[in-house]
């Protein structure tokens, strides 16, 4: 499982096994949360609260591209 970021408390990283559409998990102690790195689009949550969601949106969105290319180097190796 490459992570990718630690912030604000939340850890994004990909599970080695991923699958299309490109997207990354996030996780903070309990509380989980799958994004569409792409659309943006939460497809999965847990726990996660609306102020939650948006500040990790906003992670997503100010790394997207750092994101898109660890996934494209990790999984086209």
């Amino acid at each position: 499982m490459p992570t990718l970021l630690r912030e604000g408390g939340y850890r994004f990283f990909f599970f080695s096994d991923e699958h299309i559409p490109k997207h990354v998990h996030i996780e903070k102690a309990d509380k989980y949360m799958r994004i569409e790195l792409e659309s943006l689009k939460v497809t999965d949550n847990y726990k996660m609260t609306s102020k939650e969601m948006r500040e990790v949106t906003e992670i997503v969105e100010k790394h997207k591209q750092d994101f898109l290319e660890a996934w494209d180097e990790y999984f086209n190796q």
